[in-house]
């Protein structure tokens, strides 16, 4: 690793998230705890279960049809005695064209499109929808999920979601003019600025307005709004009515923690830990605040068991028990978490188990599998023979390891199955296609200039907009789905993942443990792997060169000094925070292309946040001065810039400024048309030289300049070193001003822990361990 004062290289795109975005003022984990059951109680009210609906339909008809079926007056008995069955036949034959009409119903319903989640029943089908409404953009999180209604817990759905066409940006709908107007003169009243109408008509829907008045507290629903802000517009509002012991204040608050903690990737909070972070907030009767919550259904409570070692698994139908005999009880926890979270993670665990215990499909011999697997060597045959006799297997490996499941695919394509892969991003996508193609994965004669056909993201998946579409029953139509960057899966998504495929299909699950985990709420890829519910395969394949040594020693907690003859690996020294930035832009326009040979364009900045005055934005800025100076014309961007586009939540795409016009901001996006509608133009379009490490997951450059400034090291972990300095495909420069503090993270930090229910929840529905 050599200094020198001007290193050069090259970083590559990265997709959304920030390090250290958990909940602000108290500990995450006490962040999340109380919102716990609210969405249970509301759940039941709401549901709109299509199949539910017409279950119930059906049997009411049924009896109906069967009291219609009565003698009529005026017979004799015989009369009325052969009137009664011939009713009651009658009444029969009318229940079973019912039920084939039902069935029927349900066949036609199969073949045309439908939106993902419309065979779910109950609060399923309500949630699912949900969350494809926010996903396309036709409705924000906060309107969707404000206001649930009281359901019990559900398993997973039997049925899977069918592909769902995301509209195109500009048909968001946005709130009425007047419902905005009049929310607009309730900020006014209470002393919240009137720019939050639009978000608070969005989030709290028709009649926003007046559920302010009644409930000011439900400003809290707003992202950008804290408790002590929603406090001052109560206490406006309100007057001598406003108290600190509030219920409203109470179940408000806690529903904001649960937020706030998935935020920082918990799926439930335990029940202390959330009690804890309402004392803290000014919350009087914190137990009372949370059992107020959990009765108007805004949150769910939890008992999992905590099995000691060597203790038989807890069965499903002891989960809710209060306990047994004396000398029989086991500790368990208490959690409380959104039903959003809680829905996904059991949703997960039951397509889990489903891929576990069921027989794959016979493709191809034992002997063709093995012939494969003795063609592919090593780690990679490891692979091959695991998923050939598996339904669910983990690969486990750095960035060569690619090579295995490319391998992989490679066999089971020759074997006749559809396989596909896929990856967090469109950069991670296009690089693994060309990577498949390389070893040997056969291709059509039109796919020749794209081999990207076998291989979509996740995201395009399952919106339908890439990989093979669906089959009849709505499942992916494929035997075998290999998805890469595995720790970026968030429950919510590994859930329609897992109920997308079908019968004896096959799911591998690979990726890097040592990455940052997913943006969104859970650890799945971590906790698949400390259940060992199945075969795990780790490649043994290293990275090569002094990047590949580096990066490492990085991942086992040591930060290590390697020989770059070639300088790969340039550290340079900066004092404060306005020097790294004048260091970096030097970095990126001039050292890299001029030393290294790696153009401006292809260089990406990586910095642990946003803020700061070396994070995303005062680096952005800078960048854009030098490399594309213009007067923002729109929104702050001019054409040529280079972007990050976020279309939803954990998902973030490089690309450019094209141009701008009365339909929004033109984008180009991994060779993608993407126009973007001037009011969501601020919160979905950053620019894009400077990332955080979370945006850069899933893609490499390369040459990357990682930004190490002095007012960031409570950010650093060694994931998040490992990850970033782990974007860099030639060249990685190193803008160092943290001194100790990098070497201390390496060694020290690991990444922060994660509250989920996964393992919990596939314990009783795994009879052995694979």
């Amino acid at each position: 690793m050599s200094t020198e004062p001007e290193p050069a290289e090259h970083a590559e795109d990265a997709e959304p998230g920030t390090p250290g975005t958990a909940a602000e003022g108290a500990a995450p984990e006490a962040d999340a705890a109380e919102a716990g059951d609210a969405s249970k109680g509301e759940t039941a009210e709401a549901g709109d279960a299509p199949e539910a609906d017409a279950a119930q339909t059906g049997d009411a008809s049924e009896g109906e049809t069967a009291e219609a079926g009565d003698a009529p007056e005026g017979t004799t008995a015989g009369d009325a005695e052969e009137a009664k069955k011939l009713s009651e036949a009658e009444a029969e034959l009318a229940a079973q064209r019912l039920e084939r009409e039902r069935i029927e119903q349900r066949k036609a319903e199969k073949k045309a499109p439908i939106a993902a989640g419309i065979k779910l029943s109950g609060k399923a089908a309500d949630l699912l929808a949900a969350v494809r409404a926010v996903e396309s953009g036709e409705k924000p999180a906060a309107a969707v999920f404000g206001e649930p209604a009281p359901a019990p817990r559900r398993t997973a759905p039997e049925s899977r979601p069918q592909p769902v066409s995301t509209p195109p940006v500009s048909a968001t709908a946005a709130p009425a003019p007047e419902t905005v107007e009049s929310v607009r003169r309730v900020l006014t009243e209470g002393g919240a600025p009137d720019t939050l109408a639009p978000q608070a008509a969005a989030a709290l829907g028709e009649g926003a307005d007046e559920q302010l008045r009644a409930d000011p507290w439900q400003l809290l629903r707003i992202a950008s709004v804290r408790p002590e802000q929603a406090d001052q517009f109560a206490r406006a509002l309100l007057g001598a009515e406003c108290a600190p012991d509030d219920e409203r204040r109470g179940r408000a608050v806690t529903v904001w923690l649960l937020e706030q903690a998935a935020l920082a990737g918990h799926t439930a909070l335990e029940m202390p830990a959330l009690t804890a972070a309402l004392a803290q907030r000014g919350v009087p009767d914190a137990d009372a605040a949370v059992q107020s919550t959990l009765a108007e259904g805004e949150a769910l409570v939890f008992q999992d068991a905590l099995d000691e070692p060597g203790a038989p698994p807890r069965r499903e139908q002891d989960d809710d028990a209060e306990g047994g005999e004396e000398g029989e009880e086991r500790p368990v926890r208490v959690l409380v978490g959104l039903e959003r979270y809680a829905l996904a993670e059991e949703s997960l665990a039951d397509g889990l188990a489903r891929l576990i215990n069921s027989v794959p499909k016979e493709d191809g011999s034992a002997a063709d599998w093995e012939q494969a697997a003795a063609s592919a060597g090593g780690s990679a045959a490891e692979l091959i023979r695991a998923v050939a006799g598996h339904g669910l297997v983990l690969h486990t490996g750095g960035e060569a390891s690619l090579a295995e499941p490319a391998a992989l695919l490679s066999a089971a394509r020759g074997l006749g199955l559809r396989a596909w892969a896929a990856t967090h991003g469109p950069i991670g996508r296009d690089r693994f296609a060309a990577r498949a193609a390389r070893a040997g994965a056969p291709q059509s004669a039109e796919a020749t200039d794209a081999p990207q056909l076998t291989v979509a993201t996740v995201a395009g998946l399952l919106s339908g907009a890439e990989g093979p579409g669906r089959d009849a029953e709505g499942a992916l139509d494929l035997d075998l789905l290999v998805v890469l960057d595995a720790p970026q899966l968030d429950v919510e998504t590994a859930a329609l993942l897992t109920e997308s495929l079908p019968d004896g299909a096959r799911l591998v699950l690979a990726g890097d443990p040592t990455m940052l985990w997913s943006v969104g709420p859970g650890r799945v890829f971590a906790d698949l792997l400390t259940a060992r519910i199945c075969p795990q395969v780790a490649s043994r394949r290293p990275d090569p060169g002094p990047l590949g040594e580096l990066v490492s020693g990085v991942g086992i907690g040591e930060l290590n000094q390697v020989e770059a003859p070639g300088k790969e690996v340039v550290i340079v020294p900066v004092r404060d925070a306005g020097e790294a930035v004048h260091r970096t832009v030097q970095l990126v326009a001039d050292s890299v292309p001029r030393a290294i040979g790696v153009p401006t364009e292809e260089t990406q900045v990586i910095t642990p946040g946003h803020g700061g005055a070396a994070g995303t934005r005062a680096l952005n800025a800078a960048l854009k001065e030098r490399l594309n100076p213009g007067p923002g014309r729109f929104g702050g961007f001019d054409p040529g810039d280079r972007i990050a586009y976020s279309p939803a939540p954990g998902r973030t795409l490089p690309g450019r400024v094209v141009k701008a016009d009365a339909d929004g901001l033109h984008l180009s996006c991994a060779g993608e048309a993407v126009v973007v509608p001037k009011e969501r133009v601020e919160q979905s379009v950053r620019h894009g030289w400077a990332l955080t490490a979370h945006q850069a997951v899933g893609a490499r450059w390369p040459a990357v300049v990682v930004v190490l400034p002095g007012d960031a090291v409570q950010a650093l972990s060694r994931p998040w070193v490992y990850t970033a300095f782990g974007r860099a495909d030639r060249h990685l420069s190193v803008v160092h001003g943290a001194d100790q503090a990098l070497a201390r993270a390496v060694a020290e930090i690991p990444a922060k822990p994660r509250t989920t229910r996964l393992p919990a929840l596939l314990a009783p529905q795994i009879p052995t361990a694979g």
